[in-house]
This record gives structure tokens, sequence and C-alpha cells, in this order.
């Protein structure tokens, strides 16, 4: 299946010059939203990951199918005061500004293997933020796997050496 021939395009949103690929075609489309789960799930099948670990709000829409169908544990990572126990943060750069995340500071066993699983991959800030946040709590991060990758904006080149796959590539 091409994904791309499901993922509607919005010009100009949220401001002009932005061409916003949306993902709730995708995940409106039972047939696609399986086919994109399955594939990340093939391709974290024979990494004995323990834990899948998202961003909030759309990296629980695929990270958690994704753990359910691994039969493993997921793991939110959300803005401040979302999460109820003690947390970690980690604070990080935006285009305009800064933004905070955090996790549940017993979230993750030292040494567990953790992929991080997100919607897309544009400038690379927020998944940064995460693998941080992950590690420093005791994870291993193993691999990140998105839905869509904007290569123009080269996140992975923030993302140094981590692994990175994404089920789709728009040059933006």
């Amino acid at each position: 299946m091409d994904l791309k021939d499901k993922i509607r395009i919005i010009d100009g949103f949220p401001k002009p010059g932005i061409s916003f690929k949306d993902i709730s075609t995708v995940i409106a489309d039972g047939e696609a939203l399986r086919y994109s789960i399955d594939e990340i799930v093939k391709h974290l099948q024979d990494k004995k990951i323990d834990l899948i670990v998202g961003p909030e709000a759309r990296g629980f829409i695929y990270g958690v199918p994704v753990a359910y169908a691994m039969g493993i544990g997921f793991v939110p990572v959300r803005k401040p005061g979302k999460l109820p126990g003690e947390t970690v943060s980690v604070k990080y750069e935006l285009e305009y500004g800064s933004d905070e995340l955090q996790i549940h500071k017993d979230a993750i066993k030292k040494g567990q293997r953790v992929a991080i699983v997100d919607d897309l991959l544009a400038t690379g800030g927020t998944i940064e933020a995460v693998a941080r946040l992950v590690e420093m709590v005791g994870g291993e991060v193993v691999t990140l796997d998105f839905a869509i990758e904007l290569t123009e904006l080269n996140g992975r080149g923030k993302l140094g050496s981590y692994e990175i796959m994404s089920l789709v590539q728009y040059d933006i």
C-alpha cells in the first residue's frame, strides 16, 4: 500500500508556507491504519523491545496499537501537569520559543529497551527531548519509528546515531 495515497495534504496550515501532512485520513481508514501499524511492528519484531514510548498526542495514536500488537507496554510522554506521579522533565527549543515534556520517573526500568513511536519526524526537537527523557530514567533507546518523515527539515541530523525508520518520506 502506498500511504501517500491516504495522507491528506493541507497547504497553508497552520500558517502560510506550511504544507501540513494530515494523518487523520490514514487513521480513519481501517486498512491504512492496520497497514501502518503492521509495518512499524514488522520493523520492531526482532529488536527485543521491552516498551513503546510515545509523545502526546499523536504518538499515542500509533504507539499504543504497536505496543498492543507486540504484547508489550506503552509509556506516555506528556506536557507538564498531565501525569499524576513523580516526573522527570526536559525543556527543549522550538522554532519560535520552547516547550517541556515529562515522563513518570518510574515508568522505565534501568536497561529496558525502548522504541519511540510517533506520527511525524520534522526537525527532530520533540523526539530528541523524548529520547533524553527515556535515557534519564534508565531506558535504552533502540529505534525511533515514524509514520511520516519530512526529510528536508533534516530531523535525522539532530538525532545523531539513533536508528530511524519512517514509512513515508516527503521533501516538504
